[in-house]
């Protein structure tokens, strides 16, 4: 009899008297691939499956586009895709993600499982089906974690994988797991794909009331006149078109953030901003970041912009003076433009398309100085620019807020997914034994 460490006992918890808990090499074959993507001569050319295929997808089915690729004989022997096969994510970047699995439902003798993953061949006593589902549950997923080693790269060997711990109940106590984890989860899956499509129209919705009141003013009745720009169109009759760097200045002259003035302030790159909304993630002073050189200081009222691509969307306002990484714009909008104005301008697709088409007339993909000062800015009244701005801003938070009850919405559906699963596989749902 297995003697099962106290740990896993408690993640598995009370299981019903006719399961019992056994490692996973005794009742399926555990194999890491090492096929690679090279294309060899006097290999026999095969279809590969892929870290992504098997990310991004619960099943692999003959449905999917594999990539060409090459094996030697004993490689496909080992490496054919099965029916019942279980594939798993064995590397990553960070080991909190690793351990994803996706189980093959039909036999593909012409693919094989690529490298960075790992197949589970299930024995006679075990369902493929529920041994995916309990891939996915924590009391499995977590000993992948704990297993991986690395530091800048998680892996998981073939001896955590195989000495992990599985609850296993009758086989056909499994494949009722199974099935009614299909059924559940799939309507689960699809009220939270439902959400999430109704968040990219509240963008898509946010983004055109937003860019028209920048572009074309409140004012639907307003007189119109062309700007002469493809991307931008028509713009109203009395407003201005003037060169950015007549309005704006960048600035320039980067400072040393381990000098004792700046090491305390806040310091924004690109991965500190939310694409298309401008909103911050937490962000932290230049010594606990560890910053060394080029950054550029920002004074109190400045826009802060990205100027690579492809983040091209991200724009910031920081409400007092920071730091911004090489990778980003201070923008100061002087006396003529109002800051809220010019930030949501710069989030525009008008602009953005402008953005992208100058980034790639350089060797470096992003918009540099000179394309940013030629830029032709709409420049209504500094009331009208404070009138949108305010428009803008409202429109932002009512979007926010509906915005963020649908994702706490998600956030909620995804914990019960995870809950049904760990529930059903180890045996506390009533009428599955």
């Amino acid at each position: 009899m297995t003697v099962v460490p106290k740990r896993i006992q408690q993640s598995y918890g009370l299981l019903p008297k006719d399961w019992r808990i056994e490692k996973l090499k005794f009742f399926a074959d555990v194999r890491n691939s090492n096929v690679d993507k090279t294309v060899a001569d006097d290999e026999a050319p095969v279809r590969l499956c892929n870290y992504t295929d098997v990310y991004y997808n619960d099943r692999i089915t003959t449905s999917l586009e594999f990539m060409k690729g090459s094996a030697t004989e004993a490689e496909i022997e080992k490496f054919q895709l099965k029916r019942d096969q279980v594939i798993i994510t064995k590397d990553s970047e960070g080991w909190d993600d690793i351990g994803i699995p996706a189980l093959v439902a039909q036999d593909m003798p012409n693919v094989l499982c690529g490298y960075h993953l790992s197949v589970l061949e299930p024995g006679v006593e075990l369902d493929g089906a529920f041994l995916a589902w309990l891939c996915r549950s924590e009391p499995l997923n977590d000993q992948f974690k704990l297993g991986a080693n690395g530091v800048t790269r998680y892996g998981l060997g073939q001896y955590p994988l195989k000495n992990s711990y599985v609850a296993l109940p009758p086989l056909e106590t499994q494949r009722r797991i199974a099935q009614f984890l299909d059924e559940k989860t799939a309507r689960i899956d699809g009220l939270i794909e439902k959400k999430r499509a109704l968040l990219e129209r509240l963008a898509e919705k946010r983004q055109a009331l937003i860019t028209r009141a920048v572009t074309k003013g409140l004012n639907p009745d307003a007189p119109m006149k062309p700007s002469g720009i493809d991307w931008l169109g028509d713009i109203p009759a009395h407003w201005d078109l003037v060169p950015f760097k007549w309005r704006c200045q960048v600035q320039s002259g980067q400072v040393d953030p381990r000098e004792e003035e700046y090491a305390d302030m806040p310091l924004i790159a690109p991965d500190h901003i939310e694409s298309g909304t401008g909103r911050l993630y937490d962000i932290s002073s230049a010594e606990e970041q560890g910053a060394i050189s080029g950054k550029y200081f920002c004074p109190k009222g400045s826009v802060l912009y990205s100027k690579i691509r492809p983040a091209l969307r991200k724009v910031a306002l920081y409400e007092s003076e920071c730091l911004c990484s090489a990778d980003m714009y201070a923008i100061d909008p002087g006396a003529h433009f109002e800051r809220g104005y010019l930030f949501y301008f710069l989030l525009t697709d008008a602009f953005t398309a402008y953005a992208e088409l100058e980034s790639l007339r350089v060797a470096m993909p992003k918009v540099n100085r000179d394309a940013l000062g030629a830029f032709p800015l709409p420049a209504p009244s500094l009331d009208e620019q404070i009138e949108i701005s305010d428009f803008c801003f409202r429109t932002d938070q009512e979007h926010r807020a509906v915005a963020d009850q649908i994702t706490r919405s998600i956030e909620r559906l995804e914990e019960y997914r995870s809950a049904l699963i760990a529930a059903a596989v180890t045996g506390q749902i009533g009428g599955l034994q």
